[in-house]
């Protein structure tokens, strides 16, 4: 069954072992299913989440569905220029196909609604991150990284599937067109 709506909450220090562990649940399903088994080092290590989640400007999302969290994002915020970036956005394993992400996505547009811009990366090989970003949230595909274009951030870690390539998305933003059954508060 559908959920009727999805919120989000802000996540705190006490809250990201957890966190971190649906996360990487989440990541590794979509590396075992393109790659057959999950790589050493192919999904998040806890010291780059770390990293991730303590950056300056970094605010940890828990993602929840009829007060049930079933995901989470860590967004940065950049106040000066709006220029935000989407760092890590995952959907819970057993939580996938039921329009969870998309509304999540929207509650997350509306939270920030000064944004001017999103940025956010994603490995060349999940089929369904491109469809999400492209076909459902809007992002365009601008800079495709691999080992003969290398992005100042490097590649994914090694042993992912097609060399850790990955895409650069970002989303021009426009008024907000928003989705009814999405709530944004913190």
């Amino acid at each position: 069954m559908p959920p009727s709506s999805v919120t989000l909450t802000r996540a705190g220090p006490a809250d990201y072992p957890a966190f971190q562990s649906d996360l990487q649940a989440a990541f590794a399903l979509a590396v075992a299913d393109e790659h057959g088994v999950v790589p050493e080092g192919a999904i998040p290590s806890l010291d780059d989440m770390d990293k991730t989640m303590a950056a300056r400007d970094s605010i940890v999302l828990h993602i929840l569905a009829d007060g049930q969290r079933v995901g989470g994002a860590v967004v940065v915020i950049d106040a000066a220029t709006q220029a935000n970036h989407l760092d890590l956005f995952f959907i819970a394993v057993g939580q996938h196909g039921r329009g969870l992400g998309r509304k999540a996505w929207f509650a997350i547009e509306a939270l920030f609604p000064d944004t001017r811009s999103w940025e956010t990366f994603t490995p060349y090989f999940e089929k369904r991150n491109i469809h999400f970003y492209l076909n459902v949230c809007g992002f365009h595909i601008v800079e495709y990284f691999h080992p003969g274009h290398v992005g100042p951030q490097g590649l994914g870690p090694a042993g992912m599937p097609d060399d850790g390539a990955m895409f650069r998305f970002v989303k021009e933003m426009r008024p907000a067109r928003g989705c009814p059954d999405s709530i944004a508060t913190l």
